[in-house]
């Protein structure tokens, strides 16, 4: 690896899975600010630093990732993202614990772990069906949130060492959670071993991120962020999980954030000796689509290129038909876009979000000042460009009255499109 001198970034020159080096590029979206990073204000504009944005991979055993590490402390020590804020991540997560103490038959005696817990509103799913829970959150102010709620946090980053200690203090899980985190981990080895650690003998280790399929298929490039540091393929799972002595017994297919993975997962023994078939299986149809040669990776990249322009030529349309325009949500997804089309203030006036840590603050930077919902009442805005397009229908839902008035919204991916509700 290559470190910068003072260690807030550095290159891989290895593969996370397989330890090769055998990486290729595909996928180049520019030097880009880090996704949740908003300037509080127009003097921090010229001093925002950038890192390139450029998705890799692996030739040997197909992992994508990216090979531009951002140190763990500046991405996630202070976070501003919160769970609670969509209401269609809150009906997931009611049906997600009820579905795990269902499956594992959960009861008062049990210990759910959740790593990178966020402000605790999943573990507050699993309190209410009587199961004792235990979240691991870096941020230190979400952390702080998630004990208000209630939940016990441990304010730590997560790796195999914490793992071992906290054991030793609180006993063996019945689960092990990590939601949309083991792609944001730099050694995913160590993190899944640290899942292991925590595990009683016959728990479950239950891991869901979005998933590399949906990425291709519905071209979702703006799921890549520096967060994000690798987009999984069951082909690439099966290696990094059988690395640490764990089989997946199960994978689900859930639609939240664009499509994602569950897995479920449990100690490698005499009982469980491999991976599931049916895991197997969709391993074997990854093969058949090519997910192991460079095709469907080049087909991305140039229809990543093409959503650029139709979507600018779209917004330019507009701009000259005197049309106004906002953007709803400012996730960090919708950076990635933003930044990558190079859309500002001179297409979008402002941007609108529920999450109260946000506003008041600008887009990194495309520097677009973030506002609170109730703006868009007042303001009255022709087109409403929905960033976090992955709850569309949550928003559209939400803003009857705009639509109601012969607003109109637009979706930027897969392809862009306007909505006439």
């Amino acid at each position: 690896m290559n470190h910068d001198n003072n260690d807030t970034h550095y290159l891989r020159t290895s593969c996370r899975a397989c330890g090769g080096e055998q990486l290729e590029a595909f996928l180049r979206l520019g030097d880009q600010p880090l996704a949740n990073s908003f300037p509080k204000s127009d003097a921090e504009f010229a001093g925002e630093p950038r890192y390139p944005l450029d998705v890799y991979r692996c030739r040997d055993c197909s992992l994508v990732q990216l090979l531009d590490v951002i140190a763990p402390e500046v991405l996630f020590r202070d976070y501003i993202y919160v769970t609670g804020t969509s209401d269609t991540i809150a009906e997931h997560n009611l049906s997600y614990a009820a579905s795990v103490v269902s499956e594992l038959g959960l009861g008062g005696d049990d210990l759910v772990v959740e790593v990178a817990s966020n402000d605790g509103s999943l573990l507050g799913c699993f309190r209410k069906q009587g199961v004792r829970t235990l979240g691991i959150e870096p941020a230190r102010n979400i952390a702080a949130m998630a004990r208000e709620h209630g939940i016990d946090t441990i304010a730590e980053f997560f790796s195999s060492e914490l793992a071992r200690k906290v054991r030793m203090e609180h006993g063996a899980a019945s689960a092990v959670i990590a939601n949309n985190v083991l792609a944001h981990v730099d050694d995913t080895q160590d993190f899944l071993a640290g899942c292991r650690e925590l595990l009683d003998t016959n728990g479950r280790v239950i891991t869901e991120f979005p998933y590399l399929g949906d990425l291709l298929d519905r071209m979702e490039y703006d799921t890549v962020y520096h967060e994000h540091l690798c987009y999984f393929s069951v082909i690439a799972l099966m290696r990094l999980y059988e690395a640490v002595g764990l089989v997946m017994q199960r994978i689900d297919r859930v639609p939240v954030h664009g499509g994602s993975l569950r897995v479920y997962a449990t100690h490698k023994s005499d009982m469980s000796p491999d991976h599931a078939r049916a895991v197997r299986e969709m391993g074997d149809s990854e093969r058949r689509k090519g997910y192991h040669t460079a095709e469907p990776y080049d087909r991305l990249a140039k229809a990543v290129q093409d959503n650029r322009e139709s979507l600018l030529a779209l917004l330019r349309t507009l701009k000259s038909e005197g049309k106004t325009i906002a953007a709803y949500g400012a996730p960090a997804k919708g950076n990635t876009l933003l930044n990558y089309c190079g859309i500002d203030t001179e297409l979008v006036d402002y941007v609108v979000d529920k999450n109260p840590l946000k506003v008041g603050l600008y887009t990194p930077g495309t520097h677009i000042p973030v506002r609170p919902v109730s703006t868009l009442a007042s303001d009255k805005p022709d087109y409403l460009l929905i960033l976090p397009w992955n709850i569309a229908d949550e928003i559209m839902q939400q803003q009857a009255e705009f639509a109601a008035r012969r607003g109109k919204f637009i979706l930027p991916i897969p392809q862009p499109r306007v909505i006439e509700t």
